[in-house]
């Protein structure tokens, strides 16, 4: 049963290491003039009311894009991704937060194509309504996002994008992707992967960044923000990671000057960190 809803946590620490990195991807594959696909495997809403009941309950938005929106001195990539956030909020106040699929969506060119899967009935719902009116640009599909790798890969563009990131709900996440990633390479070795992880307690969580750079893969790029120390509970995210196959080639440039910084803005506690590991073979 599947029980994860994002608005609860849309705009959170987590969803600013995410949409930033996506952001500096997006730019970047975007200046070269060969169209060019995006999947994001697990879409949700597509974009989220900060002001809603679910956005309220936690809050988690408030140390997370709230603690940005103000902010001064920001490194470019920071600012760059605050910009695309502003689009959904023309006042200049937090209360929208676009989600991976729409961050994407202001990126396209009209020669570019987004895919977009959702498993949750009721986020596929709010999921077209978000995209009512794009035309064939954008296609939805409720369904296994990870399945459907094996589909519609390699794209006909041969150039594209791969957003893989699940909830975690279940410890079966954390082998199906390293699966579903190992099966995609087979069929577009080529493509960029960004993969979103959580850090939590489970050790399925500890060990997947390990487990990713076994892949059979020649370029990759592992970012990490923690926001706090562990709990001592075993309970709750105190980080996430980015884990990108075939990055470009600036991006590990722009977040040694960003991480740092962004990572002091988002700190919660004692043991806030961030680490970047590369290879490039």
């Amino acid at each position: 049963m599947l029980s994860y809803r994002h608005a609860y946590h849309a705009g959170n620490h987590a969803d600013v290491l995410k949409h930033l990195v996506l952001v500096q991807i997006l730019q970047y594959m975007t200046e070269k003039p060969a169209p060019m696909w995006v999947v994001d495997t697990h879409a949700g809403a597509g974009r989220y009311s900060l002001e809603s009941v679910q956005a309220e309950k936690l809050g988690e938005f408030k140390d997370g894009i709230g603690r940005l929106w103000n902010a001064t001195g920001q490194p470019k990539a920071v600012a760059e991704y605050l910009d695309a956030v502003r689009e959904q909020n023309p006042d200049g106040k937090l209360a929208h937060y676009p989600g991976s699929p729409w961050l994407a969506y202001q990126s396209l060119r009209k020669e570019d194509r987004l895919r977009l899967f959702e498993l949750h009935s009721n986020e596929v719902k709010l999921l077209a309504r978000t995209f009512n009116g794009t035309g064939r640009q954008v296609n939805i599909v409720e369904g296994d996002g990870l399945a459907a790798l094996n589909v519609i890969l390699p794209p006909p563009t041969r150039r594209g994008l791969v957003l893989i990131d699940p909830s975690y709900e279940t410890r079966n996440d954390y082998a199906a992707v390293i699966k579903a990633l190992k099966e995609a390479l087979k069929r577009f070795a080529t493509g960029t992967y960004a993969l979103w992880y959580p850090q939590v307690a489970k050790i399925e969580s500890r060990q997947l960044p390990e487990r990713l750079k076994h892949l059979p893969v020649k370029s990759w790029l592992h970012a990490s923000l923690r926001v706090a120390a562990p709990a001592t509970d075993g309970f709750g995210m105190h980080g996430s990671g980015m884990f990108i196959i075939n990055p470009p080639w600036t991006l590990a440039e722009t977040l040694r000057q960003t991480l740092p910084w962004l990572t002091g803005q988002l700190a919660q506690g004692e043991g806030a960190e961030w680490k970047l590991e590369v290879q490039d073979k």
